[in-house]
């Protein structure tokens, strides 16, 4: 079960609203959600949070790239909404053609037969050496990736990030001043 809420910063404080995550499929799509309730190209927050497994966080303002960070990258690389994320942060290219063809039905099976899958293969999804996931041959890290410092603008340090675990949205909106207009929307 997911959780999604934007915060825009306004002139008069932050301003919460839900979010649904149906016709998310890019980072793109997200961005754009973002940007369309920004007031002024102002700080748009966009939280994302699986059942005390993982969060993100996606901050933007106005333009410029948006910046992301991710509290757990090897339980989030197991969730739709948090392999996008993921995929951006390990520069994993949604365009390159090569990972098109997975989609395609070159394994000899038809259209809605499934596929066998023998022990190598399920051995291969994850590395030897621990329980993350191995996604297009890359490892995802265990643990917190991307922008660390997302959020020390706004009155919570990194070493605050870090350490956030359960109700992290609960937490993070209270150190921006928003747990109220928050909570409306939870």
């Amino acid at each position: 079960m997911y959780f999604a809420a934007l915060l825009a910063r306004t002139e008069d404080g932050w301003e919460a609203s839900d979010t649904e995550l149906d016709d998310v499929e890019t980072l793109s799509d997200l961005t754009d959600l973002a940007r369309e309730a920004s007031v002024d190209e102002d700080t748009v927050l966009v939280f994302i949070e699986q059942e005390d497994a993982w969060f993100g966080i996606v901050r933007v303002e106005g333009e410029e790239d948006p910046r992301i960070y991710v509290s757990d990258a090897a339980a989030a690389a197991r969730s739709s909404y948090g392999e996008i994320l993921i995929d951006e942060l390990l520069g994993r290219d949604d365009d390159d053609p090569a990972d098109d063809l997975d989609a395609l039905d070159l394994d000899g099976t038809e259209d809605g037969e499934p596929e066998a899958q023998d022990q190598d293969d399920k051995d291969d999804e994850y590395d030897d050496n621990d329980d993350s996931p191995v996604t297009d041959g890359e490892t995802v890290p265990a643990g917190a990736v991307g922008d660390r410092e997302i959020l020390s603008d706004l009155g919570l340090s990194e070493a605050d990030l870090l350490a956030l675990d359960s109700d992290a949205m609960a937490e993070i909106a209270e150190a921006l001043g928003a747990a109220e207009v928050l909570e409306t929307v939870r």
